[in-house]
């Protein structure tokens, strides 16, 4: 369903004519506004906000790292010398969990917060769901950005039945008592939801769910993982990504099910970068890259070249759904990334070559890696859950080896163990566990 077709199927280059200008005029008021923007740009040598050009010039301003904002934080400056706006204009205020002591802080003026809302329903809207249907969702809003992608199901004509995570009785029961059309939850729960399902006798695939959009980690993508979902729960999925700092929801997979329309027209431009040099990659059909955002029309605390850290790969060529922006599929973290003797693997894409093996694996894995850090030595440990108790398949490890092998080129030791084995969540999945690293990182 489109939202604003007027702008959804606006010809790409006629949108980078308006983001454009957007840009120059966001570029003013970073200058202005931003005390660390506008010292990291005096910094790279960029005395005016005229001096950095427009969009074709971009490439030549400096990255912005997660790590800066933090830097930028204390008691005096809690949100960050990025805050662009006076926080009496500021209506909302949403953090993240504070891992690193000091929770990050995200201020949206009254404008910003209806941007993210907007773009959120283009991007749930693109997935085929319909006014007056009931969705129910797993995501928490208390503090996080999520609740701005939340409040974009109203918008969107929706009866929103949230429930959280950490309530999967009071998840099942809404289904089978309130009959939601539409279930949202990350990839990892609505599988870990079919197995507690298929453990107790549920009829999933009967139930009144129809379709499953995905969001919060990779996984919705993946063939295999997709394939699963929509056997076990007979409802199509499609799958959405954002990044916090940014915007909720910017991308949104419609259903033709070939990847994730951009949703942040107007509002977000994005770059691929090559994420070893930083060096822009051309968004061209197939190409592949980290992504990197830049705010063009956001007053709170605007950011300029922020890079993602989530690879992906583009697809530009024209789609029957009438969008006509660029879609993506979320390869993984490129901070996840390993590198076992010079190759770049993720861990999202051993899973995915785990998948194809089922039914004799549930498509839960833990990639165990043997030493701190990003480099490992071949064989990497990937353990790899069994569908059934005491049923090994013959020679199903050196299959899955010989797969990832040729496929990656990557060795591994596939270890097998019963089902229920590695840890479920209701939220994020986990992939990689150090817990068996040694101390040191490896050498060059």
């Amino acid at each position: 369903m489109l939202q604003e077709p007027d702008i959804e199927t606006l010809p790409w280059p006629e949108q980078r004519a308006k983001d454009d200008t957007l840009y120059r005029e966001q570029l003013r008021y970073l200058y202005g506004r931003s005390r660390f923007f506008r010292e990291k740009l005096q910094a790279s040598g960029f005395a005016s906000p005229e001096a950095m050009g427009g969009l074709n010039e971009i490439g030549a301003l400096p990255l912005t790292e997660k790590d800066e904002l933090r830097q930028s934080r204390s008691e005096a400056d809690p949100i960050g010398t990025h805050l662009a706006a006076p926080l009496e204009d500021v209506v909302r205020i949403f953090s993240t969990s504070g891992t690193t002591g000091l929770p990050s802080y995200i201020p949206l003026t009254a404008g910003d917060l209806d941007n993210w809302i907007r773009t959120s329903a283009r991007s749930y809207g693109a997935s085929g769901l319909g006014k007056g249907e009931r969705i129910v969702s797993t995501y928490n809003a208390g503090p996080f950005v999520a609740g701005a992608a939340l409040d974009a199901f109203p918008r969107l004509g929706l009866c929103h039945i949230p429930v959280g995570t950490g309530n999967t009785e009071r998840l099942l029961a809404a289904v089978k008592l309130l009959k939601p059309q539409i279930l949202a939850c990350t990839p990892s729960y609505a599988l870990h939801l079919a197995e507690i399902g298929e453990a107790r006798g549920l009829d999933l695939r009967n139930s009144s769910i129809k379709r499953i959009m995905v969001a919060g980690e990779p996984g919705g993508g993946e063939p295999a993982m997709r394939e699963k979902l929509e056997e076990a729960w007979n409802a199509k999925v499609t799958e959405a990504m954002g990044i916090g700092d940014i915007s909720v929801s910017l991308w949104g997979e419609c259903e033709e099910q070939h990847g994730m329309h951009f949703s942040g027209r107007g509002f977000v431009h994005f770059e691929l970068i090559d994420p070893d040099t930083g060096k822009q990659v051309p968004v061209e059909d197939g190409a592949k890259g980290e992504l990197v955002y830049t705010h063009l029309k956001h007053r709170g605390a605007p950011l300029l070249r922020f890079r993602s850290r989530d690879h992906v790969v583009v697809w530009t060529s024209p789609c029957s759904c009438g969008r006509t922006a660029p879609r993506v599929r979320c390869i993984g973290r490129t901070d996840d990334m390993l590198i076992v003797r010079g190759v770049n693997v993720f861990p999202s894409a051993i899973r995915e070559i785990v998948n194809r093996f089922a039914p004799a694996v549930t498509g839960v894995v833990s990639v165990r890696p043997t030493a701190k850090g990003v480099k490992q030595a071949p064989p990497l440990k990937v353990v790899v859950e069994l569908a059934e108790a005491g049923a090994t398949p013959d020679g199903l490890r050196e299959r899955i080896e010989a797969d990832i092998r040729a496929t990656l080129v990557v060795t591994t030791a596939i270890h097998l163990v019963p089902p229920g084995t590695l840890p479920r969540s209701e939220y994020k999945s986990r992939l990689l566990d150090f817990s068996e690293a040694s101390a040191e990182a490896l050498d060059d």
